[in-house]
């Protein structure tokens, strides 16, 4: 029976990532004839497509729901690289007596 090669159509992205690493591992192999070869590096290409529109889709979301410690939700691009901004310092009331 052959397998099916066409990614599902709803597979989450570590199910993608699963697949695309077990791709990459059969053509690395040198086992498979050329014709395979092509219809491997196909899916892998839908595969990475997919994986990449997710990812974006996430950082979409993040962007979105990402909010400021003092107020609404506030639109920010996502940058993995950095850090959150800590909250602003309450001021202290001074009292002279």
């Amino acid at each position: 029976m052959p397998k099916n090669t066409e990614p599902a159509k709803e597979q989450t992205f570590e199910t993608a990532m699963a697949r695309l690493e077990h791709i990459v591992a059969e053509m690395e192999s040198d086992n498979l004839p050329l014709e395979q070869l092509l219809v491997h590096y196909e899916e892998g290409a839908k595969l990475v497509k997919s994986c990449q529109s997710k990812l974006a889709d996430f950082e979409r979301k993040i962007e979105l729901i990402q909010a400021r410690a003092d107020g609404p939700p506030e639109l920010k691009p996502f940058d993995p690289e950095a850090r959150p901004e800590p909250p602003p310092k309450a001021k202290k009331d001074i009292s002279l007596f």
